[in-house]
């Protein structure tokens, strides 16, 4: 298939998808169109798991590692601000207009080409799978984490995200913590009582101050921001009870058992974190996969914020076309030039990869 053909396709395809809604946890539509232009474009198996679809290439074959192309199909709710209608998906200007065009309809559509590129492909090294998941925006339980046991053993993974076809090599992750300071209720007028907020704010103090030891060669140190407090039931009643609430963003330095072993250790507050299942990733600079787009000219960075990267088990690359500014802006676009070059780029990646290197 020339390359202007895969193109056209992958657009037609993303306008599609960008005039279908797909909001978290109802992609059951987006679903059925990937469904549908799977098997239009030769797929022979293409599998649903509630609204995830995934396939292998043709020739698939159990002795050879896999590689896991993923990006997802649902969308946040419309920016507040638009101006346009965020389901048209017009082009003006070079430019394709709509929600999830550029988060990240791009990128999946960019991959689905290149996967369709290498679909019949016999001389592969890697076998692929191609994953379109759910619930990404959420970070919800029903998207990639759902299906990755369908998936098999998998040797490492390309996340399309918009990076402007960069290398993201390692990725924050995130830990909520839910903080709880007791005193002891009393009368404000009388000395009585233990108030909860001064017993919180030598510990939100430290959460401001606090700088842990080792930092991240490409995602600079752990950030810990106190977001939300709440205390208090009316002005002249001493709070018994302070909570608040504090935003960790995890580097690949630290796990996140270890992290919050050493904020339990500081602080007198009880901490719950909300979830220990947004980690921190990272892929070695040496992985074969960076090392081809290294020699394509791409650069490497660290991404501050979070992705189904966070709930891959394996090493994984965030790469892709657009720009990352651009996500759940009102008016989101992303060029057309972007998804062209982004099809070329995963192509030529891909060839080095699972054609011309060894595993």
């Amino acid at each position: 298939m020339e390359q202007n053909k895969r193109y056209q396709q992958a657009m037609q395809l993303l306008q599609q998808l960008v005039q279908t809604p797909s909001f978290s946890r109802e992609e059951d539509k987006t679903a059925a169109i990937l469904v549908d232009f799977l098997k239009d474009s030769g797929v022979k198996e293409v599998k649903q798991q509630q609204n995830n679809v995934w396939a292998f290439n043709k020739h698939y074959k159990p002795e050879r590692p896999t590689l896991l192309l993923n990006s997802h199909h649902d969308t946040v709710k419309p920016n507040p601000g638009y101006t346009r209608n965020p389901f048209e998906a017009s082009i003006k200007d070079g430019k394709l207009f709509g929600l999830g065009s550029n988060d990240a309809g791009g990128c999946l559509v960019s991959l689905i080409a290149t996967f369709l590129y290498f679909y019949e492909r016999e001389d592969l090294k890697y076998n692929l799978v191609l994953a379109a998941t759910a619930e990404e925006e959420i970070s919800g339980r029903n998207g990639i984490e759902s299906i990755l046991p369908q998936l098999g053993s998998i040797e490492a993974a390309i996340v399309g995200e918009p990076t402007q076809m960069h290398l993201a090599v390692a990725e924050k992750g995130l830990l909520v913590l839910d903080c709880t300071a007791k005193g002891k209720a009393g009368h404000a007028a009388r000395e009585e009582g233990i108030n909860a907020i001064y017993e919180a704010m030598p510990d939100i103090q430290w959460f401001q101050n606090y700088t842990f030891p080792k930092v991240s060669e490409h995602l600079g140190p752990v950030k810990m921001s106190v977001t939300m407090v709440q205390a208090g039931t009316q002005h002249n009643v001493v709070p018994d009870t302070c909570t608040f609430t504090v935003d960790v963003r995890l580097t690949d330095t630290y796990t996140m058992k270890e992290v919050l072993e050493t904020i339990q250790q500081h602080v007198k507050a009880e901490v719950k974190p909300r979830s220990m299942r947004l980690k921190p990733s990272s892929i070695p600079m040496e992985h074969p996969l960076v090392q081809a787009g290294l020699s394509m000219g791409r650069q490497t960075y660290g991404s501050p914020t979070t992705s189904d990267q966070a709930l891959l088990p394996v090493p994984s690359l965030k790469m892709g076309p657009g720009f990352s500014g651009r996500s759940h802006m009102a008016d989101e676009y992303i060029h057309l030039h972007e998804i062209e070059e982004g099809i070329k780029l995963y192509i030529e990646l891909l060839e080095r990869v699972i054609v011309n290197c060894h595993t």
